[in-house]
């Protein structure tokens, strides 16, 4: 494999594992409840993260200073937001939940313009109301569809999907240049200890009734999402821009819409899918980059040569 091939095998990893992630969830919460379902998956996940981090020579601890970070992190980005995605696929099917995560990046620039004065240009802005607009219609569709079991769904994804986002924020704004697998190891591992304990007091949980394919579905997530994921995804974004990482958003939605649609048979109506096309756009267009658009146009984001004065007389005579 050349440096020249792994970009596009990170892109495609990334792809494949987001876009599974939804339909494994979906298993996993058959008989597992969601608290247990997902301290499960953190403390998979914690002793693989580590040995990266130890292996990669990442510290394990956060910055003196910021050590309460980690329990901050641990509880409102591991726990909290990750048990109302599993919580929710309850209700909804795998592929309208993807649909309704991949508007992260969307959120995260409305959180961005709020907190950290963001601005955003006419193009942007105007990507962000189409994207939001899109959603919005897609939401009312399937909730007419589905009853009052898909608005618990939706406010349960909506609300993952609104803590993630002021978490990326904040982390940026407070926490900035921590190492990924410093950022990830150590709070999973808490998140998992806070779970199992969350779980044996509100859940109380038999593990006689937990099948086989959803023990299954949990030691995926564990490895292959919450660790396979995290490693591909960021570097990735180390060794392309962040536009084309962001790509995959628009990409592993439909995934899990294929597989949701395949193996369980639960399709959303013919209107949302058509809404996925202005909902996809919307994020592209408010992702993109000044020399994205460039491209587009067939502008050159390099700077024409200035020829000197004498070399300019020499043309003209």
């Amino acid at each position: 494999m050349t440096s020249k091939h792994l970009p596009i095998i990170l892109f495609i990893s990334v792809c494949l594992i987001w876009g599974t992630t939804w339909f494994a969830m979906e298993i996993a919460v058959k008989t597992i409840p969601p608290i247990f379902a997902t301290g499960l998956r953190f403390l998979i996940a914690a002793p693989f993260l580590v040995m990266l981090a130890k292996r990669l020579k990442q510290p394990l601890i956060f910055p003196q200073g910021k050590m309460y970070w980690m329990f901050i992190v641990a509880i409102l980005y591991f726990a909290i937001p990750f048990t109302l995605m599993i919580f929710g696929e309850q209700y909804i099917s795998s592929g309208l939940a993807s649909i309704i995560f991949a508007t992260m990046p969307i959120a995260v620039m409305i959180m961005s313009k709020w907190f950290l004065g963001l601005r955003l240009s006419k193009i942007q802005t105007c990507g962000l109301l189409v994207a939001v607009v899109s959603l919005a219609l897609i939401l009312a569709q399937e909730m007419s569809l589905g009853g009052d079991d898909y608005l618990l769904g939706f406010l349960a994804l909506g609300g993952a999907v609104a803590i993630h986002a002021v978490m990326y924020v904040f982390v940026e704004k407070y926490c900035k240049g921590i190492p990924v697998l410093t950022y990830n190891a150590l709070p999973s591992l808490i998140a998992s200890v806070l779970l199992f304990i969350t779980s044996l007091v509100v859940e109380q949980p038999d593990i006689a009734l937990f099948s086989t394919d959803s023990i299954s579905a949990v030691v995926y997530l564990g490895v292959f999402a919450s660790v396979g994921g995290i490693v591909a995804y960021f570097k990735l974004g180390q060794i392309s821009n962040p536009f084309t990482a962001s790509i995959c958003f628009l990409l592993f939605p439909l995934i899990a819409l294929s597989i949701s649609t395949w193996i369980s048979g639960n399709t959303i109506s013919l209107t949302s899918v058509a809404l996925l096309l202005p909902l996809l756009g919307g994020i592209l267009i408010t992702k993109a980059t000044p020399e994205f658009w460039q491209r587009i146009r067939g502008k050159s984001t390099t700077p024409k040569p200035v020829l000197c004065e004498h070399c300019m007389k020499e043309i003209k005579a």
